[in-house]
């Protein structure tokens, strides 16, 4: 007996040792050879994603002069989160999301987080209309197609909730249009497939906003990139991971890259690095060593969908369908049925299911969650868990789920839908953000965006998920005023207030901007478009009409008969 105490108290020993030396084990971080130039290029971007070709795509208008390299690991752009196949592809505009508009406890509605990113969106608008016009961007409807936004919910307190949720955005300009019904028969001819078979007896509601949209993020990241390769200053290069990251004294960065065709290591300096690398963007972070890394935790989570291809079904479904969360589920499992427009045909997915992956990138690795843990957030991390055992127990639960179990779940929206319907598809992984603030010592478990710099603007990454992709122009503008002060002031405004008309102002202040802008960027985007009236809110809105296309001379209003969304309501 005695020799097994020593035993077993010698082996818990070895562990927390092996435990010490993990926690402070230095990051690997390869060294490199000498920068292949004494000259500095301009930019580095990691990452061949929507956010690392936007920020390139600014910059070229901006800098068309400007040495920019983009690595990527891969051998292809837009094959991890950006790929259509890899995410719901909602334009998100807080139309349907229910999540960002959370009731307070005197019973209001908060809606300033959905406003802010109803904004966010409209500034997307804006910068793809620009690069449709400017001939970076093809065809419309292969990326953007309207895709009416539907919240559906059944119960009184879900209604009741759904009911002020309505009255309270549709005040604000940017959500004028919203409609609101509990009468089952309108709610089916939204959505079809949502009503039929379900019980008479339910009470349900659902509100249905005209303009919502339905985004190919990977054609965009692929059309736009085609664009830059045509400036002799662009450089991509597939099939090269970064490996290593090191600040000059002179504040430049020498990336270490290794060919993976090859196998050869090189290092290029470069006076500014954008890590847009997705999930891996952490671990790049960590690696560049930067005191602000060690704020910063991640905590990866999958996601599958149940994919119908079959035109009959999916012919019948024009609109993203979003419905509530259970009570004491993360925001992640709000479950939602989308149209989706992906490899040219009409899809309906239906999800999420959480997949829980210590990945950080679909094509990661399974010590990608391990090796991003240090001295620096383990505490974090654990205190992170224990606040929210509901996340965890929800992703315990996603793991044991049947096929049964998901269209359990499916029924609840499809209420006819079969089991030989559909199949499961893999999307890609989300890395959620857990953050230490440096003034409160307080950790907490993010479900936005963040971008994270150093204190000399000489690097940036930007971390998070939702509503991510969507956001991608307004985060990008976001990020340069923040490392290019100096350029802003130079001239970079008045640039980009020709890339985006509305830069630096609040659409939703003013019916008038809302409608100037919206009435642009429908025209050039061919999507629908409603008048917003100075009292918005006040009075029951229009049809929506299609978009105004631009003719030879005098521009003639047309619709098309075949798309809902570019009817009246």
């Amino acid at each position: 007996m005695k020799k097994f105490l020593k035993f077993l108290l010698g082996a818990v020993l070895l562990l927390l040792v092996v435990g010490v030396v993990f926690l402070f084990w230095p990051i690997k971080n390869a060294a490199g050879p000498k920068p292949d130039s004494d000259q500095s290029v301009d930019v580095v971007l990691v990452g061949g994603g929507i956010m690392s070709v936007t920020l390139a795509t600014y910059l070229q208008e901006l800098e068309p002069d400007w040495n920019v390299q983009l690595f990527e690991r891969l051998d292809g752009v837009a094959l991890e989160s950006s790929n259509g196949w890899n995410n719901a592809g909602t334009g998100h505009s807080a139309f349907a999301e229910l999540n960002y508009t959370p009731e307070l406890p005197d019973g209001s509605i908060e809606t300033k987080r959905a406003v802010g990113i109803a904004e966010q969106f409209e500034v997307s608008r804006e910068f793809w209309s620009h690069q449709v016009r400017e001939g970076r961007l093809g065809t419309p409807s292969d990326f953007i197609n309207p895709t009416p936004h539907m919240s559906f919910v059944w119960g009184d307190d879900r209604i009741e909730y759904l009911r002020k949720r309505h009255d309270a955005l549709v005040k604000n300009p940017l959500f004028y249009g919203m409609q609101y019904s509990t009468d089952p028969a309108q709610i089916k001819a939204w959505a079809p497939l949502v009503m039929e078979g379900r019980d008479p007896a339910q009470k349900v509601a659902a509100t249905y906003m005209p303009l919502g949209t339905d985004v190919n993020f990977g054609v965009i990241t692929n059309q736009l990139t085609a664009a830059l390769q045509k400036n002799p200053h662009f450089h991509l290069n597939l099939q090269n991971e970064v490996q290593g990251l090191h600040q000059n004294q002179d504040k430049t960065w020498n990336v270490t890259v290794r060919d993976l065709k090859s196998d050869q290591l090189r290092t290029v300096r470069s006076r500014f690095v954008f890590i847009g690398a997705g999930g891996a963007a952490l671990k790049l972070l960590q690696m560049s060593g930067i005191p602000e890394a060690k704020n910063y935790a991640g905590f990866p989570v999958g996601g599958q969908f149940l994919a119908f291809q079959a035109p009959a079904i999916a012919g019948r479904h024009d609109v993203k369908v979003y419905g509530m969360a259970d009570t004491g589920s993360p925001p992640m499992s709000v479950p939602h049925i989308d149209a989706r427009k992906l490899d040219g045909k009409p899809v309906v997915l239906f999800g999420p299911f959480a997949l829980y992956s210590t990945k950080f990138l679909k094509a990661g690795s399974q010590w990608d969650l391990y090796s991003s843990v240090n001295q620096h957030n383990v505490g974090g991390m654990l205190k992170v868990g224990e606040e929210n055992l509901d996340l965890v127990k929800y992703l315990l639960q996603q793991a044991e789920l049947t096929d049964a179990d998901r269209q359990a779940e499916l029924v609840k929206y499809y209420p006819n839908a079969k089991r030989e319907d559909w199949k499961l598809v893999t999307a890609g992984q989300r890395v959620q953000v857990i953050k230490r603030d440096p003034a409160t010592g307080k950790t907490s478990l993010q479900f936005g965006t963040e971008i994270v710099t150093d204190q000399d603007d000489t690097i940036a990454a930007l971390l998070g998920a939702s509503p991510g992709a969507s956001t991608s122009p307004p985060i990008m503008l976001k990020l340069m005023a923040q490392a290019f002060p100096k350029q802003m002031e130079a001239g970079w405004k008045q640039k980009l207030e020709q890339i985006v008309p509305s830069y630096g102002q609040e659409l939703n202040k003013s019916a008038a901007l809302t409608n100037r802008i919206r009435r642009m960027t429908s025209e050039t985007l061919h999507l629908p478009y409603i008048e917003v009236p100075d009292n918005a809110g006040l009075q029951p809105a229009p049809a929506a009409e299609p978009a105004v296309q631009p003719q030879p001379e005098v521009p003639v209003k047309t619709e098309d008969k075949t798309n809902k969304a570019m009817q009246a309501l």
